[in-house]
């Protein structure tokens, strides 16, 4: 007979727990491959990441003239023009026009994370919460307290909006000169220190305040996606049958436990938050494989 626990919704240890790891390599083949493909083009013409050069007398070539070039911030496959949303609405902000020359690039790459689930960026993406992720690992390793939520979720909605005030009365891409995103970028390919401040001072207040503090509460384009994350159509389904209400999915999670509970207690067959970051954590955790993915619409 199945005993029935209390569900933790604030769990006290985010170390994740479980016996499969499908999930969880699917998605560091993807961050690895981004950045791979974000690099590729600085190899094939002869340069070197983090700023170097090859000491070559011969012209060599730029690597915009390649098919593939850019970084996270905007970027041209071949003739496709690609852009992060989030930056462009700081640019539109800031300029005060509305071109829509600058809304097609950026209209693609909204379009396709939100027909996936918005926050999917977050979790299969973004370099900075891979670096965040392996914050996590050493502090578990060096044995580190850390406080629960200390933020509600929503909080990066509003550092959002505010991100966007501030370059509207400014006419300046403030959020930009210090986004943490860039800064990874930057000093891959470049070897730029630009915004890497910003980078130490989010991955010290994970090693010594709070987990995950960055990416649940504070990015401006978690706070973006956030907002889109329940029209996705990936999502992730229970089986309420299966489910012993163990918490091991919430100690995983890397968008924010509570979000898992409606769908433990039965309120919901599917985990319904816009911060759901599709990066099955949870149904690498749990036990008894009563999570999976599914579509939305579809049992």
């Amino acid at each position: 007979m199945r005993t029935e626990v209390e569900v933790v919704d604030k769990p006290t240890s985010d170390k994740p727990s479980g016996r499969r790891s499908g999930w969880l390599v699917a998605r560091r083949c993807l961050q690895i491959a981004v950045l791979l493909l974000l690099a590729a083009p600085l190899l094939l013409a002869g340069w070197s990441l983090l700023g170097l050069t090859a000491p070559v007398e011969d012209v060599i070539a730029t690597p915009a003239d390649l098919g593939i070039y850019g970084s996270l911030s905007a970027s041209s496959i071949q003739l496709l023009e690609l852009a992060d949303p989030y930056a462009t609405l700081q640019v539109i902000a800031a300029s005060k026009t509305l071109e829509p020359a600058r809304l097609l690039p950026a209209g693609i790459v909204l379009v396709a994370y939100t027909l996936i689930g918005a926050r999917a960026f977050c979790g299969w993406v973004c370099p900075v919460n891979l670096l965040l992720e392996l914050t996590d690992w050493l502090r578990r390793r060096l044995h580190l307290p850390a406080a629960g939520t200390v933020l509600p979720r929503r909080t990066k909605i509003w550092v959002a909006a505010g991100f966007l005030v501030v370059s509207l009365l400014s006419g300046k891409l403030l959020f930009e000169s210090i986004s943490p995103i860039g800064a990874a970028n930057k000093l891959l390919l470049f070897g730029s220190l630009a915004g890497t401040s910003t980078l130490v001072a989010i991955i010290l207040a994970e090693l010594l305040w709070s987990p995950r503090v960055w990416c649940r509460a504070l990015c401006p384009v978690g706070g973006l996606y956030q907002l889109l994350g329940r029209l996705g159509f990936l999502r992730i389904r229970i089986n309420h049958d299966a489910c012993t209400r163990c918490g091991s999915c919430q100690r995983a999670c890397l968008a924010d436990p509570v979000i898992l509970t409606p769908a433990i207690t039965a309120q919901a067959s599917r985990v319904i938050a816009g911060d759901c970051l599709r990066c099955g954590q949870c149904i690498d955790a749990c036990p008894e494989r009563a999570l999976r993915f599914g579509l939305r619409g579809l049992r």
